[in-house]
């Protein structure tokens, strides 16, 4: 019978699989096909070989016959269901049973059509074409959607790169109006990640502290020049204003949404109380001081023991781990400086990598991966 329905090549390319455990019906199904254009048909009699089949090739429509021994067209419509759990998967049912209960049955297990047999080509024809376009408009919705997904992902990456970039050139700026150098928010920055890492955080927690310890005397923009820069020993007075950095810092960096700037601000704001409840802003003591903010502390306490400043010369490693030992449990939690002495070696080739002298400022923040 030769057939009065054109088909659209866009449906010809289709890659059919073919399920019957006839060969007679089998070699019916391939001529009517290949007839109209239809060139990548798979088929099987084995119905049993049909999962692996179908993962292997990925056809974009199955054939299949229901009245097949050992593994009929329901097990085969079950086995397919599991491996097929997003993509929208035409199965059109070739049987000569008819009934509401099989057609039924058959509805409910996955099938989206049927073909009465004997075949009649016209007719098998169109119901084939109608099912492909559906599974075309699937895919293109889907890829449609795949593809909106990148570009959020794209431009999230992009805003962090962004937030990152703000961060750095925020703490830039208050190395300049500061006695600090370039690299002591570079060395900080490592140094927190690398102990964040030692005391269990997740990778995305080391991540971000990596990122937002350099902010954590930000505060310090906002005091007055003459205190700031102050060559000798401050007044009660101007030690009050200079305490107040840990404040302005964390009033710069609030109302954030950006997680980076979130922990900033909980670093800025906090990094100066001490495990003993003596510190400041709020006197906080122990635990009631943020995780985050205790492990800049001892960061921040060993970059500035260790690095020489116009006012002092620096100090060896070994009077250093001294000095921070007899601070356990007054300025430093005990555990996370502990963890800390426990990596000193990994923490002084970091000290020495980015010493002063060694690198010039970055003049662009580092790429986030």
């Amino acid at each position: 019978m030769v057939s009065t329905l054109s088909q659209d090549a866009k449906f010809t390319d289709a890659k059919i699989l073919i399920v019957d455990d006839e060969q007679g019906n089998i070699h019916v199904l391939k001529r009517m096909l290949s007839s109209v254009g239809y060139h990548n048909i798979i088929a099987t009699t084995d119905a049993r070989s049909t999962p692996e089949i179908y993962q292997s090739n990925r056809p974009d429509l199955v054939l299949l016959d229901i009245k097949m021994p050992g593994f009929s067209g329901f097990d085969v419509m079950e086995a397919l269901r599991v491996q097929e759990q997003e993509s929208y998967l035409p199965i059109l049912v070739l049987t000569a049973q008819l009934d509401r209960e099989t057609r039924l049955k058959a509805l409910k297990a996955g099938a989206k059509d049927f073909v009465n047999k004997p075949f009649m080509m016209d007719e098998m024809l169109a119901r084939i074409n109608n099912l492909l376009e559906v599974r075309m408009l699937h895919n293109s919705v889907h890829n449609e959607k795949k593809t909106l997904e990148d570009r959020v992902i794209e431009s999230s990456h992009e805003l962090r790169q962004y937030q990152v970039e703000i961060i750095h050139r925020l703490a830039r700026a208050a190395e300049y109006r500061d006695n600090e150098t370039g690299m002591h928010v570079i060395r900080i920055s490592k140094l927190c990640e690398r102990l964040a890492q030692g005391i269990g955080l997740s990778e995305h927690e080391c991540h971000l502290i990596h990122h937002a310890s350099p902010m954590h005397d930000i505060g310090k923009i906002g005091i007055p020049d003459h205190i700031l820069l102050k060559p000798g020993k401050l007044t009660i007075q101007e030690w009050a204003v200079m305490k107040t950095h840990a404040e302005i810092g964390a009033l710069i960096l609030s109302g954030s949404d950006s997680e980076f700037l979130q922990m900033a601000e909980i670093i800025a704001g906090n990094h100066h109380e001490r495990w003993n409840g003596t510190g400041y802003p709020r006197g906080l003591k122990e635990e009631e001081i943020p995780l985050v903010a205790r492990i800049v502390t001892v960061c921040d306490v060993f970059d500035a023991l260790t690095s020489e400043r116009p006012y002092k010369k620096a100090w060896s490693i070994e009077d250093t781990v001294e000095e921070m030992k007899s601070q356990s449990g007054q300025l430093f939690d005990p555990e996370i400086l502990k963890v800390f002495l426990e990596l000193l070696p990994e923490m002084s080739v970091i000290s020495q990598q980015f010493s002063d002298s060694s690198q010039p400022i970055p003049r662009t923040p580092p790429k986030i991966h």
